[in-house]
């Protein structure tokens, strides 16, 4: 699927956002750019001969290349978050009962959220690939919380089934780090991505200020 940002652009060249997430093209959205939604169909699989920094900066880089071909001259950028607590990869819950298995598994610990993120010039192949990771303390809330949380359907969708933008926020302690990448995309790190290409962002405030309420870390 195919969509249209409308926002003002601030470079003659496409960007294309390979990902179907709401929730990236609403952060993309964020820095002032026009830009495609295209869902570039890979399927999110890990490798558990990789690390999970490994894994999301290789499948950054799959949805990337595979929407690179549909757009002979633009920026493209993929992404994808993986959620980690100990040697365990959480991804989207198959189902509720998964979903209170995994929100068990986060109460009272921290657990990382780490995002690959691939921008690839589809006119000349040249491309960059890194990886943001955010460290995340969840709360000690009850069985009870968690069955109030699952019955709203939010985390059904989410990776280690919570969203910290909406009501999962209030599972939520602290975070260490960037706040848009918990959300499932690290805008200050795209923007720098960005300007290494050559295209300049509008300015802003802070997205991490805006929604987290607190400085962001990489412009302290």
């Amino acid at each position: 699927m195919r969509e249209w940002n409308g926002l003002k652009s601030h470079l003659n060249r496409q960007i294309v956002l390979a990902s179907a997430s709401p929730r990236r093209r609403e952060l993309l959205g964020l820095l002032g750019l026009d830009f495609v939604v295209e869902d570039s169909g890979v399927l999110e699989e890990t490798d558990p001969a990789e690390s999970p920094a490994e894994s999301a900066a290789r499948l950054a880089r799959q949805k990337a290349e595979a929407v690179t071909s549909r757009f002979p001259d633009a920026l493209v950028l993929g992404a994808d978050t993986v959620v980690v607590i100990g040697r365990e990869i959480l991804g989207k819950p198959v189902d509720r009962e998964d979903a209170r298995r995994m929100l068990r598994l986060l109460r009272n610990r921290w657990h990382f959220v780490i995002t690959g993120l691939a921008l690839i010039d589809s006119k000349n192949g040249k491309r960059a690939v890194r990886h943001v990771e955010t460290g995340v303390r969840m709360a000690g809330y009850s069985d009870a919380e968690i069955e109030d949380y699952v019955s709203s359907d939010e985390p059904l969708d989410k990776a280690g089934s919570y969203a910290i933008q909406g009501l999962g926020g209030r599972l939520v302690t602290r975070i260490e780090g960037c706040y848009t990448n918990v959300v499932g995309l690290p805008v200050c790190e795209v923007a720098e991505m960005l300007r290494e290409y050559g295209v300049k962002a509008a300015a802003a405030p802070a997205p991490c200020a805006d929604n987290a309420g607190k400085p962001c870390p990489r412009l302290e």
